[in-house]
């Protein structure tokens, strides 16, 4: 039986996910007045993970949904060692 490789980055079902730089990743904070330990969290192994730039623990990923309802929706996750 022959596997077929999914590239995950590739998948229609992903959501965008994007690094937030230090400045924004502050200024959220600031905005929601919370820490980094009260955001939900995504494992740095994360497959969605590979194909962004230099990501390491304690950087903030914004990922955006859309919503029939509610239309475009940011989320928020801190990355952690995993």
């Amino acid at each position: 039986m022959v596997t077929k490789k999914v590239e995950i980055k590739n998948h229609v079902l992903l959501l965008k996910h994007e690094k937030l730089n230090e400045k924004d990743s502050e200024d959220l904070l600031k905005k929601y007045n919370i820490s980094k330990s009260q955001l939900p969290f995504i494992l740095k192994k994360d497959p969605v993970l590979i194909g962004l730039e230099d990501v390491k623990s304690g950087d903030i990923i914004k990922i955006n949904r859309v919503s029939p309802t509610a239309g475009k929706v940011e989320y928020f996750r801190v990355v952690i060692h995993g």
